[in-house]
């Protein structure tokens, strides 16, 4: 067995017993999630789209940069156009869009995908651009596995996608990111390819002359509704938006809006939890679990796993009103049963936790979530982050690994001895979010991105700051080992022993 497998093997051990969980910092108290106040116009603005939403929340909070800059771009027609000067007629004041906009209709939702390079884009350069490639749009690596099921492509090679997209470079990231993707690029073609084209539509006559065709049916009807093309499922706690409003603008459970706009029925659902972006600490305290599982409770069900829940035949136990989950009242048209959430997500995950886990973008990069430009034909490729770069190992701490340590691509020759180091301020892909101080480094991903809310400091500890407003000390792997603070014999044995 080799070294690189050993490794993996104690990693996945880790993970079983439970040394990822995170130790709180001293005393830093969540920022709670803001309830902006109802929406004002600016002095000496005419802006008329008050007239019939009057209470409508801020966007984002009026003393923010992003709120300033968006105050400044035309108020609320700045994303979504329309008339401002019309008050009478709802249809006409939803038509058209000032002059000197980079658009010229009206846009309900602003955050979608078709539309967001024209208005999330003015400032967000190249995001659309990256999410229309990313596997959150494309779903190009499910599509793969489910008609490799079926038999259908004769090898790995990834094809097609949920749309017709080409183009694959590598826009955001260090250098270091950036050469090495072009690395893994080159070692991986099949999964890594320049355009995707959408699957055939095979006739009923074609699939009873080759059945296995019948998986492409199958992966539209069943496999393909979780991206952020289209609107989340009319069910209980499949309600979303589109494009970057899938992520980033609040939908609770039952899809009802809670917010103060008197022209939104509260009684139908659909509609946004409230008209606030979700993002950082500033931002509502950043995008919750539940958000992300609105899409995330089927194939790997990744997001309902990080919660704790699986699915269960039987329609209890009971909600507190004595009531089964049954009819309307299922989740993801599913019955769950809690068993035990993953450690970062637990409410006390360590004795000396804060209370409150830790949200899926506390670990997951940006480049996780929307891509970098390239067009990826596996979630291996996309995701940039690894366990080791913030644990590191019993035997060496995260900024002594070289890069590329705990990558699953396996082919890309022998690693580098140096160690990877830190990263600073400069060093940041994008300065978006929560600019946290560098003290005495970022730690960096595997790949050598800094992750801009993990921080080495001065006494040698590394701090975690997550979206929700607490900040964690991460437990280094090293130092417990050289303490020997084990949680128990068996993480000291899932972390030290040898494999033949």
């Amino acid at each position: 067995m080799t070294k690189k497998t050993i490794l993996l093997i104690t990693a996945f051990a880790l993970l079983a017993v439970g040394l990822f969980a995170v130790m709180p910092a001293a005393a830093d108290e969540a920022m709670p999630a803001q309830d902006h106040a109802a929406a004002t116009l600016q002095d000496g603005e005419s802006e008329g789209c008050l007239t019939c939403h009057e209470g409508i929340e801020n966007i984002r909070d009026p003393e923010s940069d992003m709120m300033k800059q968006i105050m400044a771009k035309g108020e609320c027609t700045a994303c979504h156009g329309g008339n401002p000067d019309e008050t009478e007629d709802a249809d006409a004041a939803h038509t058209g869009a000032p002059a000197g906009l980079p658009f010229e209709e009206f846009f309900p939702d602003p955050g979608s995908i078709w539309v967001a390079d024209q208005t999330c884009g003015q400032c967000h350069v190249n995001y659309a651009h990256a999410v229309e490639r990313s596997l959150m749009n494309t779903e190009a690596g499910k599509i793969q596995g489910n008609f490799w099921a079926f038999g259908i492509p004769d090898d790995y090679s990834v094809t097609y996608g949920n749309y017709d997209v080409e183009g694959s470079v590598t826009n955001f990231g260090t250098d270091t990111y950036k050469a090495y993707m072009e690395k893994i690029k080159a070692a991986y073609p099949d999964q890594f390819p320049t355009e995707l084209v959408v699957p055939p539509l095979p006739t009923v006559e074609e699939i009873k002359a080759d059945p296995k065709l019948a998986g492409i049916t199958y992966s539209r009807q069943q496999c393909q509704r979780c991206h952020v093309g289209v609107k989340g499922r009319a069910k209980r706690g499949d309600w979303r938006g589109q494009g970057c409003s899938s992520c980033h603008i609040p939908y609770s459970n039952e899809g009802l809006y809670e917010g103060g706009d008197p022209s939104i029925d509260k009684e139908e659902p659909g509609h946004l939890l409230v008209h606030s972006i979700q993002g950082t600490r500033e931002a509502r305290g950043g995008i919750p679990t539940e958000s992300c599982v609105s899409c995330h409770n089927r194939g790997k069900r990744i997001g309902v796993s990080y919660q704790g829940i699986m699915e269960f035949p039987y329609g209890t136990p009971f909600y507190d009103d004595g009531t089964k989950q049954d009819g309307g009242r299922r989740l993801h048209t599913k019955r769950y049963l809690f068993i035990k959430d993953d450690l970062h997500h637990e409410t006390m995950s360590r004795a000396e936790n804060p209370e409150g886990g830790m949200l899926c973008q506390d670990c997951h990069t940006s480049i996780d979530m929307h891509g970098d430009g390239n067009i990826f034909g596996t979630t291996l490729g996309q995701v940039e982050i690894e366990c080791e770069d913030c644990h590191g190992l019993p035997t060496a701490y995260p900024w002594d690994l070289p890069i590329g340590y705990g990558e699953e691509f396996a082919a890309l020759g022998e690693l580098s001895s140096d160690a990877r180091g830190l990263g600073g301020l400069m060093d940041l892909a994008t300065f978006d979010g929560t600019l946290y101080d560098a003290e005495d480094g970022y730690l960096l991903s595997a790949r050598g991105n800094p992750l801009g809310n993990v921080v080495l400091q001065s006494d040698g500890k590394v701090l975690l700051h997550s979206a929700t407003g607490k900040d964690f000390f991460v437990p280094v792997l090293k130092d417990i080992a050289d303490t020997g603070e084990w949680v128990s014999l068996d993480a000291e044995v899932a972390s030290t022993a040898k494999v033949a």
